[in-house]
């Protein structure tokens, strides 16, 4: 069934139609005197008034030439008002095809309003229908993202959120035989305590979160991370690009996990969920101009990439999707789309 709404439109458009031809008379072919047949008509008897005039004052002559003469003299007077004729004949025609021509210009351009009003009319229940299902296809993403099929006992003991790698880091030298170092005695940091310090605390008055750093700084291997965070962040900010304004899309745990144990380009591709130009096109430009920049960003993401293949292991999908959600992932996620990561 047709809307009652795009009926009346269109009825509107068709009076609107017919009002605008309105204004323009319809070209009559036949029939009817108009100015030009009357100015032939003037210009006919002129030339008829001026012929006779001339055989009334120079008389008969002698009749020289015969049938040809004859025919010279007819074709000397009716040719004029032939192309007299001719001339008004054209004149109307070409008259008559501009109005038509007018005519049928202004039922275009009535026909284009009409449109152009119907789908403005049209267009903001389409937008608004389409910004419903965008909405609602990211909230079951959400949902989806956010489903975890951990089965832990509820009185488990907690996992550290960090697997110790089996062999010194890159870049460092192997620990020497000489006591046990003070940070293998502390408690390991808790997944909770690792995803809270990669978001970094909301303010002074965020205690949790201030705790949950300082426990994050006291292990060696993920205080490089933290400090790399902050100085990546730092950078960012100078152009304004604050994570807190990014709203990337979220990837499946699944992917996570694959870029956990070794999987890069399109596999992951997932991950660079970030879309906002702006922030990509100045992060973009400040890691081809600025030296300093380049380097802290690969450095920060040499790190969050030892870091994550270490949390992986002990982490389930939701706790993946919180870490997913710090502001550290989002500036991984961020220049890693920058950096080529995820080509």
């Amino acid at each position: 069934m047709s809307d009652p709404s795009t009926e009346a439109n269109g009825q509107a458009g068709m009076i609107q139609t017919g009002s605008d031809l309105g204004r323009f008379p319809r070209p009559e072919l036949a029939g009817g005197l108009q100015a030009g047949d009357i100015v032939a008509a003037g210009l006919g008897l002129v030339w008829l008034l001026l012929v006779g005039g001339f055989f009334l004052f120079a008389g008969r002559g002698d009749g020289g030439g015969g049938a040809l003469g004859t025919i010279m003299v007819l074709v000397a007077i009716f040719l004029p008002l032939a192309l007299i004729w001719v001339a008004a004949v054209t004149s109307r025609t070409a008259r008559a095809m501009r109005t038509e021509a007018a005519r049928l210009q202004a039922a275009v351009d009535a026909m284009r309003q009409t449109l152009a009003a119907q789908n403005a009319a049209t267009r903001p229940s389409v937008e608004r229908r389409l910004e419903e299902i965008a909405t609602a296809a990211k909230q079951a993403e959400t949902a989806i993202v956010s489903f975890t099929s951990r089965r832990d006992g509820d009185h488990a003991p907690p996992k550290p959120a960090i697997t110790p790698p089996t062999g010194a880091p890159d870049g460092e030298q192997p620990a020497l035989a000489l006591g046990t170092p003070p940070e293998a005695l502390a408690a390991p940091l808790s997944v909770p305590d690792f995803i809270r310090a990669l978001n970094f605390p909301d303010s002074q008055d965020d205690k949790d979160g201030i705790a949950a750093l300082r426990r994050a700084l006291d292990d060696r291997g993920l205080a490089k991370l933290i400090r790399a965070a902050q100085d990546v962040l730092t950078l960012l900010g100078q152009d304004g690009i604050y994570m807190d304004d990014l709203r990337p899309d979220r990837a499946r745990p699944e992917v996570w996990r694959r870029f956990a144990r070794g999987e890069r380009g399109k596999a992951i591709a997932a991950l660079g969920g970030v879309r906002d130009r702006s922030s990509l096109a100045l992060a973009a430009g400040r890691m081809r101009n600025d030296t300093i920049f380049r380097d802290a960003a690969h450095h920060f993401l040499r790190q969050f990439d030892r870091a994550f293949s270490g949390f992986e292991p002990n982490a389930g999908d939701q706790d993946i999707s919180g870490l997913a959600d710090t502001r550290t992932a989002r500036a991984f996620m961020l220049l890693g789309r920058v950096a080529g990561t995820f080509d």
